[in-house]
């Protein structure tokens, strides 16, 4: 009989598939999932029966780590593997302040093709259930302690997976459990208009990132495949829905690449397209991978950028580069495989 994967399950959940004659104990196990524990044996208000039966019946987490990177700035990457075989990567940054984030992803690899990411280059396997976006959660914590925020910028476009990341949120905001706070929340698309309604319409109630990268509709046609069903004038309307319909600003990301999109025409196409919305501008200098036809931009290239936007009145961040020397910068994820877990 195949075991039952806990993580992703709320305590109603846990009692009906495990049949549990006492509706309570649901509620016990799943606040010590959350808490992290590693065994059932940790779960010390549980009778010694019962923890024998949930080791017969049941499995704490589906996925494994298969191995931990460690970069120099603080960064750590895992990789995990699954129980199909699949392997997927998720990603602790911390930024000046020491809070932590968890970079978890949705999907074992991409289906978006973005030119410049090394994730877009691996094509899509299937989306992660609730409980394996969980689990990579809950491993992080495991190595780094309690994390401030959880970021959905990991492998994977998350509008595909919208109902799997619904569920987890659920299950990580639950106040049974781990009671994540869904402020500290946020969930990153190439810019997926069906899905950004639906996130607004619907919830769950949290931040929302785009990648816009550019807002010159021919160059993003040419490096993100995913405009030509989400053309900029649409995503424009979508993105300003979503910032009145939940009165949260939303962030426009863009990967700054070496004399394609950094110069002042660029920036201004940019600058029209934020206009009169309640947005951020996140750049962040493109990070090198292997084998695509991108370079850094220079320093001077980044910082004129910067300064034009700056000066057209619009609020911009510079990201800090972190994670690069173990492959865990944005747009490097996606260097595992199940080939990799199996040496």
């Amino acid at each position: 009989m195949e075991k039952t994967a806990l993580a992703g399950l709320l305590p109603e959940e846990i009692t009906e598939k495990l049949n549990l004659a006492q509706k309570f104990r649901g509620a016990q196990i799943f606040k010590w999932i959350g808490s992290g524990v590693k065994d059932f044996d940790q779960m010390t208000n549980l009778s010694l029966a019962l923890r024998e039966e949930l080791k017969e019946k049941a499995l704490l987490r589906s996925s494994k780590v298969s191995q931990i990177l460690k970069d120099p700035d603080g960064t750590i990457k895992l990789q995990i593997s699954l129980k199909d075989g699949g392997a997927v990567e998720t990603v602790l940054l911390t930024d000046k302040e020491g809070r932590k984030t968890a970079c978890v992803s949705c999907q074992v690899g991409c289906g978006m093709k973005c030119a410049f990411c090394q994730t877009g280059q691996l094509g899509l396997s299937r989306n992660l259930t609730a409980g394996e976006i969980v689990e990579q959660f809950l491993f992080l914590e495991e190595q780094c302690g309690t994390l401030d925020n959880i970021v959905f910028m990991g492998m994977g476009e998350p509008m595909q997976n919208l109902e799997g990341i619904r569920k987890a949120i659920k299950v990580l905001t639950d106040k049974r459990g781990r009671s994540l706070s869904a402020r500290r929340i946020t969930l990153s698309t190439s810019g997926i208009i069906k899905g950004i309604y639906d996130l607004a319409d619907n919830g769950p109630l949290i931040r929302l990132a785009v990648s816009l990268t550019t807002a010159d509709e021919d160059l993003r046609q040419e490096i993100m495949p995913v405009n030509r069903g989400n053309p900029l004038s649409e995503l424009k309307k979508a993105i300003d829905y979503y910032a009145k319909k939940t009165g949260k600003r939303v962030t426009l990301e863009a990967a700054l690449l070496k004399n394609r999109n950094t110069g002042k025409e660029s920036a201004e196409r940019m600058i029209k397209f934020a206009k009169g919305m309640d947005v951020n501008i996140n750049l962040i200098p493109w990070n090198p991978v292997p084998g695509l036809d991108f370079e850094e931009p220079s320093t001077a290239e980044v910082r004129s950028f910067v300064n034009i936007i700056e000066n057209a009145g619009l609020n911009v961040t510079l990201r800090t580069r972190r994670g690069r020397k173990i492959g865990g910068a944005c747009g490097q994820l996606g260097k595992t495989s199940s080939e990799n877990n199996k040496n």
